[in-house]
């Protein structure tokens, strides 16, 4: 017998350049700041295989308290990379989704408020969802998914 030991999904972490622009985005998406730490030294640099390490984090959770999204600015070791404008077909993690109400008044708000970019259209999913990603401050993917109401 095979034991399950996970217990849960604790978050999903987004490398930022711009930490209070970050937040203000997922704020306006329905995200609340739970907290913002620096998280600094050899020991940090341990886990991440990052050696010495400076990093300012914001952890934003959702309105069920269920989800959290780690925001971090490196300050130190530099990024060494950036994939924020990779296509949505390219390896590796891609994006968050978010199940929201008023799809349309939403995406609207985050074009107009932060610049946002719808990636394709907002499509409907059979009787289920609508859907559509959009391109968020500094190019973040987001997938916002609006359920339908069943008849």
């Amino acid at each position: 017998m095979t034991t399950n030991n996970l217990l849960r999904m604790d978050n999903v972490g987004i490398v930022v350049e711009s930490l209070d622009d970050a937040i203000a985005f997922f704020e306006e998406i329905g995200l609340k700041l739970e907290g913002r730490a620096n998280v600094e030294g050899e020991w940090a640099g341990r886990v991440t295989g990052l050696g010495n390490q400076n990093v300012e984090i914001a952890m934003m959770m959702t309105p069920d308290g269920h989800s959290r999204i780690e925001l971090s600015r490196f300050l130190a070791p530099p990024t060494v990379a950036d994939h924020r404008t990779a296509p949505v077909n390219a390896l590796g993690y891609l994006r968050v989704m978010f199940a929201v109400q008023e799809i349309d008044e939403l995406v609207a708000r985050l074009i107009r408020k932060h610049g946002a970019e719808l990636v394709g259209e907002v499509v409907q999913y059979k009787d289920s969802y609508r859907l559509c990603y959009i391109r968020g401050v500094e190019g973040i993917l987001v997938g916002l998914a609006e359920p339908l109401k069943s008849k």
